[in-house]
């Protein structure tokens, strides 16, 4: 029994030593790619890969890879031949998903339709072209509630058409008379709107673009994506 302890004893020592040797590895190499990579360009994290002797690098939310000195940024993606698993993307997906709860309800355009039982949360401008294909394509979804976050990152303008939007009698209404129909926002600018806390939900969670599409499960999709795709991710979480 006592040498039984003794093994386990070493065993769990040198997990110990060994994980400490690659911790302070990655910081090493995280030193190196900061330095050359400067001032402007924030490393999140250095990682060890599936692959030896690979380490992820993580700027912003974009990854990168490396060589152990450091020397090299790999730009590409790490494919599993026998499953055919594309790791990096799976990697990518992970890092763009967020809490569904981390959304405050109350700061987005709210519209239920059908039972409403699906949700879906849309980050726009109201100046984007995409974010105006996207939400005719949106019309044809049923039984979904959508939330519309208005981030008016394009122009000044944006942010008057965003605040006509909000104070209007009839947010949605008016959103989609101007988003699908065409037909401009009118009236005040002055009421309480939430644009700068979805503005700073944005600038935290990495939000540069829009459309930008979040869905029960945290999931991420960018851009002005297709409504069969939309219609397939929301039936994978039934």
């Amino acid at each position: 029994m006592i040498k039984l302890l003794s093994v386990l004893s070493i065993f769990l020592a040198t997990l110990l030593c060994s994980g400490f040797a690659n911790a302070q590895a990655e910081q090493q190499i995280k030193t190196e790619i900061q330095k050359k990579l400067g001032t402007n360009t924030k490393v999140r994290s250095v990682t060890s890969s599936p692959v030896t002797g690979l380490y992820e690098v993580l700027v912003g939310n974009e990854i990168f890879y490396t060589d152990a000195s450091g020397k090299y940024l790999i730009q590409g993606e790490i494919i599993e031949l026998s499953s055919g698993k594309n790791i990096t993307e799976q990697r990518q997906s992970d890092l763009n998903r967020i809490k569904w709860a981390d959304l405050n309800q109350a700061n987005a355009i709210k519209n239920v339709r059908g039972n409403g039982s699906r949700q879906l949360a849309v980050f726009s401008d109201p100046n984007c072209g995409y974010c105006k294909r996207l939400e005719k394509s949106l019309q044809q979804l049923d039984n979904v509630t959508i939330y519309t976050y208005l981030i008016p990152i394009l122009s000044a303008d944006s942010a008057q058409k965003s605040k006509q939007i909000w104070c209007s009698a009839d947010p949605y209404k008016s959103y989609i008379d101007w988003m699908v129909n065409g037909v401009g926002p009118s009236g005040k600018t002055d009421c309480s709107t939430p644009l700068d806390k979805n503005l700073a939900f944005a600038k935290t969670y990495g939000i540069t673009g829009t459309p930008t599409l979040f869905f029960a499960d945290g999931s991420r999709f960018p851009g002005a994506v297709q409504i069969a795709d939309i219609e397939k991710k929301l039936g994978s979480l039934k």
